[in-house]
């Protein structure tokens, strides 16, 4: 019997109503029994700044890290803003990267899923945020690469996940739950 490892989810979106939201919470209810998904919030991060982040950093800071270095594995779901990731996103990685040498996102398994309305699936925002893992030693998975096109199409009006959709959200988590188990072997 495999482990069940505790995936810290970060998306990249705040609005209410997100698709990329809505799709993490598809893939947590469509995830293989060896993962355990947990979105991690970011909305209330403050923006990152060295001169708040001393022996008493907000709170805010504190608990985000504290929950990604729990974490056995991270997964990025991310909507894309002019070829590259939301600055939320971008904050939320600045954050726990820090302390210098402290990085809560260090070796954990990593993977991205990119969710646009757009045509091409947020391409540039997956592949901008992949530079930014390998500089935070997070292996990330290579295969199957993950771009939803067209994603408000991806869910009915009580939204439900397209059963269309469905197979296509279905190879990229169970290849995530093999991954995350085969890195952890390692």
């Amino acid at each position: 019997m495999s482990n069940v490892y505790s995936i810290a989810v970060v998306v990249g979106s705040l609005r209410k109503e997100s698709l990329n939201r809505k799709v993490a919470l598809a893939l947590a209810d469509l995830a293989p029994a060896n993962l355990k998904l947990n979105i991690v919030e970011i909305g209330e991060l403050p923006l990152y700044n060295e001169d708040i982040d001393g022996a008493s950093p907000p709170a805010a800071y504190s608990t985000f890290r504290q929950e990604v270095s729990s974490s056995d594995a991270v997964l990025f779901v991310t909507p894309e803003y002019n070829r590259s990731v939301p600055a939320p996103m971008k904050n939320a990685i600045d954050v726990g990267s820090r302390p210098y040498g402290k990085s809560a996102w260090s070796g954990k398994p990593g993977a991205v899923f990119s969710v646009s309305p757009g045509a091409i699936g947020g391409f540039g925002a997956n592949h901008h945020l992949r530079q930014s893992l390998v500089f935070l030693d997070v292996p990330c998975m290579q295969q199957p690469e993950a771009y939803l096109g067209g994603a408000g199409s991806a869910f009915d009006e009580a939204g439900n996940l397209s059963e269309s959709v469905k197979p296509f959200l279905q190879k990229f988590i169970d290849a995530y739950g093999k991954w995350v188990e085969q890195h952890k072997k390692a």
